[in-house]
């Protein structure tokens, strides 16, 4: 169903802050400042493992050293793979890290065959990180930076006007290791994270994801597909900043040759759209990473029931490939 390469999803702000700058510039501001990378990895985890199939586990990072194998895993997919731009900070540690590492949780597909295992300090082997996702839930949101994706959308109204009824959790940063875009390793992400998200009781997941390059007109059919087959309703649409704004509706309705169009789309956001997701109002060109992004939003309650025969229906209450299923 997914094919993950590597998407790195947006997030935001706390809602006050947010109220406060409308444009996102809070967030922007925050992930600028040259202390942003030294915040410390002190939230508790539990040591959850989600599943196993083989010698590949799905699990939540449980430590800052984890962390750390996840953000080198980043920085191979969205740097040496993709077209990001370092930062020099970046280059010299070989890590994607920003301020919102600290208080997210990290969802990894570890490999335990001990023939690949990583260094995580000399002297000290750890079991490779070959997947991951960044998740971030409301109620961490709401206590710290907020959602990062408020730096592209105006994602404020959509949340006042949907809380306490839902509670939202943001996706990002999701990558898989070249060697390991199979069919398996992916499920493993997603039996992970549909775990997680059943297990907090979510009810919407947000983020951003990506076409690679800058110019939207390279993807001008795909987009205008999104904008005029699956742009939210207007009870969930959310549109982006004004000053960060790119139309997608680029190509006339009766113009768009849909074949080509979902050719073009990148993977992951058609397993979004297969789920039942939304698209939100506008692209955003992010230049550092490259990319032209999207905003997602899938409601649990919009989700395809047929999933639920793979994955586990919402109110069970673990995985289906949990180690003592």
């Amino acid at each position: 169903m997914w094919n993950v390469i590597g998407q790195r999803g947006r997030g935001g702000r706390l809602a006050k802050l947010a109220a406060r700058r409308p444009d996102g510039l809070s967030a922007l501001q925050a992930l600028r400042s040259p202390a942003h990378t030294l915040t410390k990895f002190t939230r508790h985890v539990e040591p959850k493992i989600f599943g196993r199939v083989g010698n590949l586990e799905v699990r939540l990072a449980r430590s800052r050293a984890e962390v750390k194998l996840a953000q080198r895993l980043r920085f191979q997919v969205f740097y040496e793979e993709m077209s990001a731009v370092p930062t020099r900070l970046a280059q010299f540690r070989r890590r994607d890290e920003d301020a919102y590492d600290a208080i997210c949780d990290h969802l990894l597909v570890v490999d335990l065959d001990k023939s690949v295992r990583r260094l995580s300090r000399p002297g000290i082997e750890m079991p490779a990180v070959i997947g991951t996702y960044r998740v971030l839930r409301q109620e961490i949101a709401e206590q710290s930076l907020g959602f990062y994706t408020a730096s592209e959308y105006d994602i404020t109204p959509l949340i006042r006007a949907k809380s306490p009824r839902y509670r939202f959790m943001e996706l990002g940063r999701s990558c898989v290791l070249a060697p390991y875009r199979g069919k398996r390793s992916v499920e493993l992400l997603w039996h992970g994270l549909w775990t997680y998200i059943r297990e907090h009781k979510i009810d919407v997941m947000i983020g951003c994801a990506s076409f690679d390059g800058t110019d939207p007109d390279e993807h001008a059919m795909a987009l205008s597909f999104l904008h005029h087959n699956t742009l939210a309703p207007p009870e969930w649409r959310c549109s982006a900043h004004s000053k960060l704004y790119v139309p997608m509706d680029r190509v006339p309705k009766d113009k768009i040759d849909a074949k080509a169009a979902l050719k073009a789309i990148p993977p992951l956001i058609k397993g979004y759209l297969r789920l039942g997701a939304y698209i939100g109002d506008g692209a955003v060109i992010d230049h550092q990473f490259g990319t032209t992004d999207v905003l997602v939003v899938l409601p649990v309650e919009k989700i395809d029931p047929r999933y639920f025969e793979h994955y586990g229906a919402p109110d069970e209450t673990k995985s289906r490939i949990a180690v003592d299923a």
